[in-house]
């Protein structure tokens, strides 16, 4: 075990105060998991980076398979494991409510296999016909090719609209292909494979066959031990006024729940929820007898009402 130096980690302080400004119990489970996991390994990791971080020629030549677990769980700073884990928290939060936590959880156990793998075979072929050795040895580490995957799934599920990247409005559904390229020229240290290969898991789940493999392989595995695989299902409450009061885990589906999905977001992008999340985190940083609202910020009807417009 690899404990942290003491210091001041301003990125960690900040991660918190985001959690319980959303507040705890207003995380689903498999997404707040997700999160103590990495904030847990960032503190005590199993390894240093040097031995954690995905390669080629560690993982695949060197045959240390636990790599493919291991470097998207660990994280190089306090700000990477910030900025990483506050995307999680918004994406985990439209995601596992819409899919339900037993498929939630599943798609990100798959997504985080799968990204790292898809990882390898672009070093390995970057390597081949660039004839550029140096992409075998090249280290990732870090959350982000798993985030680049959920957000490609999250822009499916709810399609439409723009978002602002320096600047300049992205149709929705291009907006990760945006910043892919945003990331890479203005972060050059980041891992444009890492990404990129995040981004294709998620089409090989929204427009390729994983999806119905994993489906497969889901009502294999409950055909033979017995249980039904439970339908998917959305829970929504708060802003839209409808309430489900069995969460992650009631077998019902809700149709109506889906049409007011945008009036509980109130049509804002992620990258919209997070800017009005982190104002109002500093707004409310004193208001401690009144519970956190959902999502961590606030919206009146007015507004909600020209959002949706």
């Amino acid at each position: 075990m690899h404990r942290r130096s003491r210091g001041i980690n301003t990125g960690l302080l900040l991660l918190f105060s985001q959690i319980f400004h959303v507040g705890v119990s207003n995380i689903p489970p498999v997404t707040l998991a997700t999160l103590a996991v990495n904030i847990w390994l960032f503190l005590n990791p199993l390894k240093p980076l040097q031995s954690s971080c995905l390669s080629v020629e560690k993982c695949y030549q060197q045959k240390d398979w636990q790599r493919l677990l291991l470097s998207p769980l660990h994280h190089a700073d306090d700000w990477h494991l910030y900025f990483n884990m506050v995307s999680m928290l918004w994406k985990g939060i439209n995601l596992e409510r819409r899919l339900g936590s037993r498929w939630f959880a599943y798609v990100l156990a798959t997504f985080v296999l799968f990204t790292g793998v898809v990882y390898l075979l672009l070093q390995v072929a970057c390597a081949e016909f660039m004839d550029e050795p140096d992409f075998r040895r090249n280290c990732a580490v870090g959350f982000s090719g798993v985030l680049f995957a959920l957000k490609v799934l999250n822009n499916h599920y709810c399609p439409g609209g723009f978002v602002n990247i320096l600047g300049c409005p992205v149709p929705n559904k291009l907006a990760c292909w945006a910043e892919l390229l945003a990331i890479h020229f203005l972060s050059p240290g980041t891992s444009f494979a890492g990404h990129l290969a995040g981004i294709l898991v998620g089409l090989m789940y929204t427009r390729g066959p994983l999806k119905k493999i994993m489906e497969t392989c889901a009502d294999t595995v409950c055909s033979t031990t017995g249980y039904s695989r439970q339908p998917y299902y959305f829970n929504s409450s708060g802003y839209s006024g409808y309430q489900d009061h069995h969460l992650y885990g009631s077998p019902r589906y809700n149709g109506e729940a889906l049409r007011n999905y945008d009036a509980y977001t109130a049509g804002l992008s992620e990258e919209e929820q997070l800017e009005r999340a982190l104002r109002a985190s500093l707004r409310d940083q004193g208001n401690t007898r009144n519970s956190p609202p959902p999502y961590g910020f606030h919206l009146s009807p007015e507004d909600m009402r020209r959002q949706q417009l």
